[in-house]
């Protein structure tokens, strides 16, 4: 998870994007804490999918194969 101080600093760029412009310096680090945000957004949410378990309305396990294989080797979900 990002820290609050770097949440705070993505807000207060966009803000400030939106009101007075930035630097060059300012954008690059929008761009770099923007990054890092989706990266760590992404892992999450793949922790999140892996604990997942479908089960049917008779209560027998109908997790699709891609994900039961995923969970296994912990490998990412493709398309």
């Amino acid at each position: 998870m990002l820290s609050k101080e770097k949440i705070a600093r993505i807000n207060e760029l966009a803000n400030r994007a939106k009101t007075t412009g930035l630097t060059a310096k300012e954008v690059e680090e929008q761009k770099e804490l923007r990054a890092e945000y989706v990266k760590t957004f992404r892992a999450s949410f793949k922790n999140q999918l892996h604990s997942v378990k479908v089960v049917d309305e008779k209560g027998q396990d109908v997790t699709p194969k891609k994900l039961k294989d995923a969970k296994k080797g912990n490998n990412d979900i493709q398309h």
